[in-house]
């Protein structure tokens, strides 16, 4: 079939299936920069660029489905975020959302800390030579060995989850000699704006000692009589993708009131707070992220405000962004492989990857652009549904977009935005091969994590 044979689907202004209103873009061959990492361009033949490297050229030397990730401008988002919030607070990149060690290398370099939640994110956090006096260690049930490992590598922080992890923490420290700063992590009670399974602060969830009933008191009173341990701060997070800045306010205001609380009882004024991260990135036009600055600006307005309010010094204050600074730096490139129409509907385009490199469609119903990238096209816009290659019906990589009507098996499509928690999500199903991650910068490209091969796959299976 050619490809202007292609039955197309709805070609205008469409109320999708699900209830949401979308009109196409007025030019699909235009690129949202929103969207986009920065280094991203069209030339004059339709091809996308990323570093002044064209995409139909990057497939052909790495293949297809693969992460290309812009260093420029991950290095320019930690600076940004750096630069912000100025040397009285700290930074900490949520290794959770991508991790390797070529970014740990860059991290180091551009002084920001690292937040790792397993012993395998501290090994690779290591072995990309982050200071260990620069890790925080999160998560909300860690094992002997991990909570061994921090301590003996001498890691700047480790988040207290639960009542028992206080006393383990306390007595695997003393055992090992040391004296290890902790903060404890509450759980405000503060319903985010975000997806039920990415909402952090509400009481009824795994993570955090609540403040409701005095637990989170009385966390403080245990910890604060170990000898192993240094409480150094409280730690607090409400969830992911959130655009508002109100549940900060709430969360800081209360975080500000249990310091004050520490300070009548115990006579003690702790040296810093954690206000987590979860700020929001640009997956759609619709979407509108706040900058860096006004980020920083209005957290460090809210605890000064809080902590002059109860006559309490103000602590040094740390955030944690990790999609905030990978999200926006990377996308994911795939080949478009059987197209289906269906008529008064829409039509299915299937790449050549799918929820093995992207689960967040299918888990938490996310939305992400797409776009035509190895050719441009003047053909009319049809409502599409991108998916992938996966024996589930609920294998979408990108609900509800429009693509060229003129669209046809070997073109490449890509997903901007992919740069956090698609690769660190990533999954055999299928027994797929992960994707490789591809660091673009000034013409040149260079894999960071390579694709896996069928040998890796069978290398664990012995039989």
């Amino acid at each position: 079939m050619s490809r202007s044979a292609h039955p197309a689907g709805p070609r205008h202004a469409d109320v999708f299936p699900d209830g949401h209103y979308s009109a196409p873009a007025a030019d699909l061959n235009v690129l949202d920069e929103k969207v986009w990492s920065r280094t991203v361009r069209r030339n004059d033949d339709g091809v996308a660029t990323v570093a002044g490297i064209e995409v139909t050229r990057l497939a052909e030397e790495f293949g297809t489905p693969a992460y290309f990730l812009d260093e420029a401008d991950f290095r320019a988002r930690c600076r940004a975020w750096s630069d912000a919030f100025g040397p009285n607070a700290d930074v900490f990149y949520a290794g959770k959302a991508f991790l390797s060690r070529a970014v740990v290398r860059w991290l180091t370099e551009e002084g920001l800390n690292l937040d790792v939640c397993s012993g395998g994110e501290l090994a690779t956090a290591l072995a990309g030579g982050m200071p260990p006096e620069r890790i925080a260690f999160h998560g909300n049930n860690k094992s002997t060995e991990e909570i061994e490992r921090a301590v003996s590598v001498g890691v700047g922080r480790i988040v207290l989850d639960s009542f028992q992890e206080i006393v383990r923490v306390a007595h695997i420290a003393q055992r090992l000699g040391r004296r290890q700063p902790v903060q404890i992590r509450v759980t405000v009670g503060v319903e985010a704006h975000t997806h039920e399974f990415i909402a952090t602060a509400h009481e009824d969830q795994k993570f955090g000692i609540a403040l409701a009933d005095g637990q989170a008191a009385e966390a403080v009173r245990r910890a604060l009589e170990l000898d192993g341990i240094e409480l150094i701060g409280i730690h607090s997070h409400i969830g992911s993708q959130i655009f508002d800045m109100a549940g900060f306010e709430v969360s800081a205001r209360r975080v500000v009131q249990l310091l004050a609380e520490i300070r009548d009882e115990h006579g003690v004024e702790l040296p810093e707070i954690d206000l987590g991260g979860g700020l929001g990135i640009a997956y759609t036009s619709e979407d509108d992220p706040k900058e860096p600055y006004d980020i920083a600006k209005s957290l460090l307005e809210i605890v000064t405000r809080e902590c002059d309010a109860a006559r309490l010094t103000t602590p040094r204050i740390s955030v944690e962004p990790g999609r905030a600074i990978v999200g926006p730096t990377a996308f994911t490139l795939y080949e478009v492989g059987t197209i289906k129409p269906l008529e008064g509907l829409r039509t299915y385009v299937s790449v050549d990857g799918g929820m093995s490199d992207n689960i967040r469609t299918a888990l938490y119903n996310a939305d992400y652009s797409v776009a035509l990238v190895s050719r441009r096209s003047d053909a009319e816009p049809m409502l599409s549904r991108v998916v992938g290659k996966h024996c589930e019906s609920g294998d979408i990589v990108v609900r509800d977009a429009y693509l060229p009507a003129d669209l046809a098996p070997g073109d490449l499509i890509a997903v901007p935005a992919t740069g956090a928690y698609c690769r660190s999500m990533a999954s055999n199903y299928n027994h797929a091969l992960r994707p490789p991650v591809v660091a673009v910068r000034d013409g040149e490209a260079r894999v960071v994590v390579r694709r896996e091969t069928e040998e890796d796959l069978l290398r664990l299976d012995i039989g």
